[in-house]
């Protein structure tokens, strides 16, 4: 891997081109992408699921409550 050229005198292009062929970041950015990913599947996976659990919920406590009603 080669490093910047960052000398006083080097030329806007080598700079710039010397930057393009830099690749430090690049494991960051695909770890970061790769974590977002992540974290919209379960973001989606929970908000399909939570409306099927909350009437899941629902539905026990209104069969406990008849339970308790119909035993006094």
């Amino acid at each position: 891997m080669r490093e910047h050229d960052e000398t006083p005198g080097s030329s806007p292009q080598r700079r710039i081109g010397a930057f393009v062929r830099d690749e430090r970041g690049a494991t960051a950015v695909e770890y970061g992408l790769i974590a977002a990913l992540i974290i919209l599947v379960i973001v989606a996976g929970v908000g399909s699921t939570g409306g099927g659990v909350g009437d899941a919920w629902t539905s026990m406590s209104g069969k406990a409550v008849n339970a308790m009603q119909n035993a006094n």
